[in-house]
């Protein structure tokens, strides 16, 4: 049973779990399960996505119960009227505070956007952070006689794909756990010593307007046990 955090007449609102993708895609045929179907099988109706998480992301995820509703959701999405909120551990001491501003290349997926042309321009891409925590551990990472990690708030302004992993990776501080875009002596590192075979980052809060009520939503979602052990070394 996936985690709901919210519900009415109009929305549901659920904990994503890490590794399970929001609905069918031909990048990645051999899963079988899905949020979409879950969610709709659980609540024994049909749903519609507003917005997307990587597979390997958890957190907050909306569908919407009608296709009208969903158009209006999107459209706040589109506006980046939405706040979103992440937590995300990745390597090194960062900045207490920053904002990345780079432009990120249009990611286009080999099967599903095989008609698309693939010399659009790198699109505006902003993500601001704070870093809340920071952490040494006692083992030899690399060149380094010890690793060090930063716990950050990821707060980003624009929606690209992949865009807070890439632009971490931009600024030499990759989320741990990411095997795309991440470092391998640091995912093996979190592997071995903290059981962590997932990417670090979490879709911990958004705030909308309810599409139909007009009011302010803040949904926020908690950490699974992996996450939340892994907290525990900062």
């Amino acid at each position: 049973m996936l985690e709901i955090l919210y519900q009415d007449a109009y929305l549901v609102v659920i904990n994503k779990p890490s590794g399970l993708l929001v609905h069918k895609s031909p990048i990645d045929k051999k899963e079988t399960e899905f949020a979409l179907q879950l969610v709709r099988d659980q609540i024994g109706q049909w749903v519609y996505p507003v917005h997307r998480l990587d597979k390997p992301t958890s957190g907050v995820l909306v569908f919407a119960l009608s296709s009208e509703v969903a158009n209006l959701l999107s459209e706040q999405f589109r506006e980046h009227s939405i706040q979103k909120e992440y937590l995300a551990v990745v390597r090194g001491y960062t900045k207490e505070e920053e904002l990345i501003d780079y432009d990120l290349k249009v990611i286009l997926d080999k099967k599903a956007d095989k008609d698309r042309s693939k010399n659009k321009e790198p699109q505006e891409a902003q993500t601001e952070y704070e870093r809340l925590k920071i952490a040494e551990l006692p083992y030899a990472v690399s060149r380094y006689p010890v690793a060090r990690y930063s716990l950050l708030k990821l707060l980003p302004r624009t929606g690209r794909k992949h865009q807070l992993r890439r632009h971490m990776k931009h600024i030499l501080h990759p989320i741990v756990g990411d095997t795309k875009y991440g470092r391998n002596e640091h995912n093996n590192l979190f592997r071995e010593k903290f059981d962590c075979h997932r990417l670090l980052l979490h879709a911990s809060k958004l705030e909308f307007l309810h599409p139909v009520s007009k009011e302010n939503m803040c949904v926020e979602a908690g950490l699974d046990d992996v996450f939340k052990r892994v907290l525990e070394i900062f």
